[in-house]
């Protein structure tokens, strides 16, 4: 087998991650950064051991290895991550969408089915969220806000490269812009910063030494923070009956519920993740009182 195999270069790249991510991370960030350079599966060259790479792919894919022994994130290196089917840019300005994010948005999905909804997404980042939205619901009509321009202007290429249109807002998340006044919402959908800083030591450095500090921490002293504003925000812009979805922290599934129940929504509803913990919120707002 040639030195320049695909699959020994995998097996290599491998056994070079194993002693920084575990094993089931390394094998799918060597998959990743090999893929990208070759346009070639993996599962190909197993059935395949002949295929092999270029000398520009092995120059290529040993500067992304040298990259990865430093921490930095694979979605980084290669500046594009895949999410709910769409490939969407990345950069250090954002986070890097997570699958537990892919379950939010298939919550809402598979929960309505109106016809042309307006969405607001608070705390947009790479503009995940509401692309997806947008590229799934017919006649949708996208609101994507978030504090760093940087970031929106990630999400913005994502957008047109992924052929949705949103209306992007640069705004804090706690003060929603007198432009959206009068612009009632039929979903409002957030995944905001919720890691208490006393949490950071649980982090793996790849995450905490690279991605995005203002989209990822809150205080320990009021770590609910984003949610009491969501949740004012709602009151004040969501349609009677609409609904509010968010990704929360697991270990406040009953503090962030009791959020949105004291503040007068109903049908407040936790629901745990594919991993079993407690990551997703959705309520609906009650009638408003005549």
């Amino acid at each position: 087998m040639s030195d320049n195999s695909i699959l020994l270069r995998y097996k290599s790249i491998c056994n070079e991650l194993e002693p920084i991510y575990p094993l089931s991370e390394a094998k799918a960030i060597a998959r990743m950064a090999i893929e990208s350079v070759s346009n070639k599966k993996i599962h190909d060259a197993i059935a395949n051991p002949q295929l092999t790479l270029s000398d520009g792919e092995i120059t290529q894919l040993e500067y992304y290895i040298s990259q990865l022994k430093l921490q930095k994130p694979i979605q980084y290196i290669l500046g594009n991550t895949e999410f709910f089917g769409l490939n969407l840019k990345v950069a250090p300005s954002v986070l890097i969408p997570r699958p537990e994010t892919e379950e939010l948005v298939d919550w809402i999905l598979t929960t309505h089915n109106e016809s042309s909804p307006s969405i607001l997404d608070i705390g947009t980042g790479s503009g995940c969220i509401a692309i997806a939205l947008a590229k799934n619901i017919p006649g949708a009509k996208v609101f994507a806000l978030d504090i760093s321009s940087e970031a929106l202007e990630v999400a913005s290429k994502n957008a047109t490269e992924n052929g949705v249109s949103l209306t992007l807002i640069n705004e804090n998340i706690l003060n929603l812009p007198a432009e959206l006044s009068g612009s009632p919402f039929d979903i409002i959908v957030s995944n905001p910063p919720y890691v208490r800083e006393s949490e950071k030591e649980l982090m793996a450095p790849n995450v905490l030494e690279n991605e995005p500090e203002l989209a990822l921490f809150v205080s320990d002293v009021n770590p609910l923070e984003f949610y009491k504003a969501i949740a004012s925000v709602a009151q004040k812009h969501l349609k009677p009956k609409g609904w509010v979805y968010c990704e929360i922290n697991e270990a406040f599934g009953i503090e962030t519920a009791s959020v949105f129940a004291e503040r007068g929504f109903v049908n407040v509803t936790l629901r745990k993740d594919i991993n079993g913990k407690e990551r997703m919120l959705r309520c609906r707002r009650g009638e408003v009182e005549s």
